[in-house]
């Protein structure tokens, strides 16, 4: 991957220098690939919280870029798509600790 096909790192995060990277997800060879800061809570509940909130962001962006679009419709169909994938998996976990 290029450097300008990167995301831009948001302005809060590299104003604070306490600020830490959770989470990165790629499409490569056709499938998804994840590097994550495992280990930052004790309670697995805050990592539902990490996923709520990424939620409403992607229902966001997406009526904050298109006019026909429902925040609350959107985030009804990610939830509809994440409780099918964590009912009935599309692939399996694989990869290993780094």
């Amino acid at each position: 991957m290029s450097q300008k096909d990167s995301l831009p790192i948001p302005a809060a995060a590299s104003r604070d220098p306490r600020s830490l990277e959770v989470l990165r997800v790629w499409i490569a060879n056709g499938a998804q690939h994840v590097a994550l800061a495992f280990g930052m809570w004790e309670d697995p509940a805050a990592w539902g919280l990490l996923l709520a909130d990424l939620a409403r962001h992607i229902a966001e962006a997406h009526a904050q870029k298109d006019d026909a679009v429902s925040a609350e419709d959107f985030l009804e169909e990610i939830r509809a798509g994440f409780e099918s994938e964590m009912d009935s998996p599309s692939d399996e976990v694989s990869g290993q600790v780094q």
